[in-house]
């Protein structure tokens, strides 16, 4: 059995690399090509989650599980907030083949997949980017979403002005491009073409009415039931669309809280990432359509990933 660590997931799994093995999956899932469950969460404490994802390539394709935990306030001790492995499974003979670090591909497909969305529902002409948070998912969506519009500056907001500055200046030497913290959300995204809500809020940091027509807006934060990162206006506002349709309308939390008030019901969730990608559905229709792409992550993104590394190591 293979093992392939932190360190090697980052060299390999390159944006250019898993940004399209990620689309390709997206489309694999809307087709029904795949197999999966919805996830397991398990609240240990406040900030501290375990969770299981398991799925399967179709019927004769790779198949595993990943096994994830989520601690919140690892990030200011300077380690992932994700831990766990990604276990994948021969689809010919049955057995375990591979065990993989489960929170680099985590970081690296979570950013990609929103890339793909953004790729296919923002402005062709979109070049500012905002970032709600200033964690692992901040970096990596800086980082990704480069790959497919032409960013051109980026603002950050955070809850600690402090290490939101030592994020913008770190983010603006590697990128070699300005990157400038902001006192609070509504100025980061006053003029932003896109926007990434990446934090670990559990009430809303973004509201609808802060966004001009034509934005897009990833809302990626929240995983599961209960903490939501954005208000009920900018789901009505926006055309909302889920990476799985089944698992937003089951864990999305900015989706469930504003059916709980009776303001939206399940067709306000108009497809799936793959669906648009696939060209099933109409995703912008217009310049000033403000978009919207929930991701909860999901398995095929992990096993697609995690299959290549494999296959490549293998070789």
């Amino acid at each position: 059995m293979r093992f392939i660590d932190r360190d090697e997931v980052a060299r390999r799994l390159t944006y250019p690399v898993c940004i399209p093995v990620v689309r390709e999956a997206m489309i694999a899932l809307s087709e029904g090509r795949t197999i999966q469950l919805l996830r397991a969460i398990i609240e240990l404490s406040p900030g501290r989650l375990y969770g299981t994802m398991t799925g399967a390539m179709g019927s004769v394709g790779p198949f595993g599980s990943k096994l994830i935990s989520v601690f919140h306030d690892n990030f200011a001790k300077g380690v992932q907030s994700h831990q766990g492995v990604v276990v994948l499974f021969d689809p010919e003979s049955g057995a375990p083949v591979c065990v993989l670090h489960a929170g680099e591909i985590t970081a690296i497909r979570t950013a990609a997949a929103s890339a793909v969305a953004t790729d296919a529902l923002a402005r062709p002409e979109a070049r500012r980017l905002a970032v709600l948070g200033y964690g692992e998912q901040a970096a990596t969506h800086c980082r990704a979403l480069r790959e497919v519009r032409p960013i051109e500056s980026i603002r950050v907001w955070g809850r600690s002005p402090e290490r939101a500055a030592a994020f913008a200046g770190r983010m603006s030497a590697e990128l070699n491009l300005p990157v400038e913290a902001v006192s609070d959300a509504h100025s980061a995204v006053a003029d932003a073409d896109i926007v990434c809500t990446v934090s670990a809020a559990a009430e809303p940091i973004l509201m609808g009415d802060w966004l001009r027509p034509g934005t897009h807006v990833n809302i990626v934060g929240s995983s599961r039931a209960g903490p939501v990162e954005v208000d009920d206006a900018l789901v009505l506002r926006s055309r909302l669309f889920a990476d799985s349709r089944e698992g937003v309308l089951a864990q999305g939390a900015e989706f469930l809280a504003a059916k709980a008030r009776g303001l939206i019901g399940d067709d306000h969730v108009l497809g799936e990432i793959g669906d648009v990608l696939s060209g099933r559905i109409e995703g912008r229709r217009s310049v000033d359509d403000v978009t919207a792409y929930k991701s909860l992550g999901h398995i095929v993104q992990d096993l697609a990933s995690a299959w290549l590394l494999y296959r490549q190591a293998d070789a």
